[in-house]
């Protein structure tokens, strides 16, 4: 569980100060499917930053599985969020010299899994993603549905406690933001991992249950 106690983020912009989040209060539970919609600069990935353990709130708590992260240290905070968040981003940030199957592996590489145990639950999870015949191909051989399937299977497959969303689909047409959505949501249900999703997608938004 993700939880979210007034947090506040504050940026100093020359001499004025910029409050972007104002005492925000989340509960994300075990097996949510969630979106966050808003306007641009309306704090989106400001939040999705420090949900992500990826930047530190001015003021408030922040809890993960009931451990308060603020007193974590950047190393800490770097092996947490390997263990307890997935991330799903707009531009893939697939790594060009690896291939699908050595993406997928990554974190659990960084985690220090064994070789084969690594593999394994990649070849597992890029299976559930429907690219169990692309597992040699790099991202430059990939289209971009393809290679957003394979950052699915990389944010899934050191099961996290939670999968972040930035815009999934944003570089996708539309016939293949339904596909990759719709995988996200029957993924969320198979693998009892939380969602949740930044989208200006409408139909993704009204499927989501909160």
């Amino acid at each position: 569980m993700l939880e979210l106690a007034g947090i506040r983020k504050s940026f100093r912009l020359g001499p004025v100060e910029v409050e972007v989040l104002k005492g925000v209060d989340l509960r994300v539970e075990a097996g949510d499917l969630m979106s966050i919609m808003g306007p641009s600069g309306s704090g989106k990935s400001t939040l999705m930053n420090i949900l992500g353990l990826l930047g530190r709130p001015s003021s408030g708590a922040y809890r993960v599985g009931g451990r308060d992260v603020s007193t974590m240290n950047d190393r800490e905070l770097s092996a947490f969020r390997n263990r307890h968040i997935g991330f799903v981003f707009q531009s893939f940030n697939l790594l060009g010299h690896l291939t699908a199957l050595e993406n997928a592996a990554l974190p659990l590489v960084y985690r220090g899994a064994g070789r084969w145990e690594s593999r394994r639950r990649a070849r597992d999870i890029l299976e559930k993603v429907g690219m169990s015949d692309r597992l040699d191909h790099r991202p430059d051989q990939l289209s971009g549905g393809q290679k957003q399937r394979v950052a699915i299977a990389r944010a899934l497959a050191g099961r996290p406690s939670a999968v972040l969303a930035d815009e999934p689909t944003g570089a996708l047409d539309s016939d293949t933001a339904e596909e990759v959505l719709q995988l996200l949501i029957r993924l969320n249900r198979e693998e009892g991992v939380a969602v949740v999703g930044i989208t200006h997608h409408p139909t993704g938004s009204q499927q989501c249950r909160r």
